[in-house]
């Protein structure tokens, strides 16, 4: 298990930039209501996003370092996981739902990716200073996840968009509470 999370560390990211760009390259050809095709959108711009946050293992040193005083609250296993799963999953699940039961019914995507967006938004401010991943959170996150929401939520109900908003702040939760954990018991136990 190890040797594989050492793998995935050492080149997930690399992956997220061909995917990225193969499904940018694929994009043009999607025959995707227009609806359907921004909640597409919304994976390969996120792996755009990943590979300013990740190369290097950047935003993970950056968090331990600013956020969590020098400590290893953030691991590599929790990036993986964030990531590869959550993030890749979601994104999956959103496009599958609003190609199956309507395009409201895709609204986490661009729920999970406006909660992010603030996310780095709100660190940098606070920090006063620059955050891996602020870049593409400002250029292509807020944009999109704003420009989709109000176009699908216009037409595509309430209850949707209630449920998209509420389980990307409790995936945001979770991520804030598996690692608040990780450094109490850091704090603890050093």
């Amino acid at each position: 298990m190890l040797k594989l999370q050492g793998w995935l560390a050492d080149y997930w990211v690399v992956g997220a930039g061909f995917m990225a760009a193969s499904l940018i390259a694929v994009a043009p050809v999607m025959p995707l209501s227009w609806p359907v095709f921004l909640i597409f959108l919304h994976s390969p711009l996120y792996m755009v996003h990943q590979v300013e946050e990740h190369t290097g293992d950047r935003f993970r040193k950056f968090a331990n370092e600013n956020v969590f005083g020098g400590r290893d609250a953030l691991t590599v296993a929790s990036v993986l996981v964030i990531n590869l799963p959550f993030v890749w999953g979601i994104n999956l699940l959103a496009l599958y739902a609003a190609f199956i039961w309507g395009p409201a019914w895709g609204l986490v995507a661009p729920y999970v990716m406006m909660v992010n967006a603030l996310a780095h938004l709100v660190t940098s401010a606070r920090l006063r200073k620059y955050n891996p991943g602020l870049v593409t959170s400002v250029t292509l996150f807020l944009p999109l996840s704003v420009a989709t929401i109000w176009m699908i939520g216009r037409t595509g109900g309430l209850v949707p968009q209630l449920i998209g908003a509420a389980l990307a702040i409790l995936l945001h939760l979770a991520i804030i509470a598996v690692v608040a954990a990780r450094y109490r018991s850091l704090i603890v136990n050093p």
